[in-house]
């Protein structure tokens, strides 16, 4: 089992920056992709970035790169969203998620937090 904690959300307006977290517990973290997705209200979730924490290989969504990247911190157990030039699109609900396979699918991770809320507004 793994827990996962984002934190780091809130209200900004457009063009600031945000970082997220998610602290993760539990099972050794080294054993696991780590994932970043999203959900606005009424829509489906949404990949954003992933993190093969082995080797710290890392992928982003067409629609953040260049403005999103994530990282890690191996002495904390910790996993980053560093959100620059943020837009209004990027509302939602930020969740932190653990699987055992490199993905961009939700279905493929078995572990998620309870999300972190970002409204950018105009």
């Amino acid at each position: 089992q793994v827990q996962l904690v984002e934190s780091g959300g809130g209200l900004v307006q457009a063009g600031d920056s945000l970082r997220l977290s998610c602290d993760a517990s539990g099972r050794t973290v080294s054993r696991y992709n780590l994932g970043w997705f999203r959900q606005a209200p009424g829509k489906g979730r949404e990949f954003v970035a992933t993190l093969r924490w082995s080797d710290g290989n890392t992928a982003h969504a067409d629609s953040v790169k260049g403005r999103f990247t994530i990282s890690r911190d191996n002495a904390k157990n910790t996993v980053y969203l560093q959100m620059n030039s943020l837009k209004p699109e990027d509302t939602a609900t930020y969740y932190c998620a653990a699987g055992g396979y490199l993905s961009v699918h939700a279905r493929q991770y078995s572990y998620w937090g309870q999300g972190t809320q970002v409204t950018v507004s105009s």
